[in-house]
């Protein structure tokens, strides 16, 4: 068996909520959640090339940020787009 040791790291209320309720719900241990979602985690971000890996952060600067909103506002669909809207994929 493998020695364990602890760690420490701030998560967000809702995450935190979040874990309580799946424990709650299936009586796993929060100890062996977290391990299991963090080995999961690395071992995908080992195994997969880094091109294909969507991280759960978007991180927008204010000249990207408003570029987004110029083109929401501008109620202008590019082609692209529509093409997505239209085909669906």
């Amino acid at each position: 068996m493998e020695k364990e040791t602890q760690i420490s790291a701030p998560i967000s209320r809702a995450t935190k909520a979040l874990l309580e309720r799946h424990v709650r719900a299936t009586g796993v241990k929060k100890g062996r959640l977290l391990e299991d979602a963090l080995r999961h985690h690395l071992t995908a971000l080992a195994a997969l090339p880094a091109d294909v890996i969507i991280h759960s952060t978007l991180v927008v600067t204010r000249a990207s940020g408003e570029a987004v909103l110029k083109q929401i506002e501008s109620g202008k669909a590019t082609p692209a787009l529509r093409k997505l809207m239209r085909d669906g994929h």
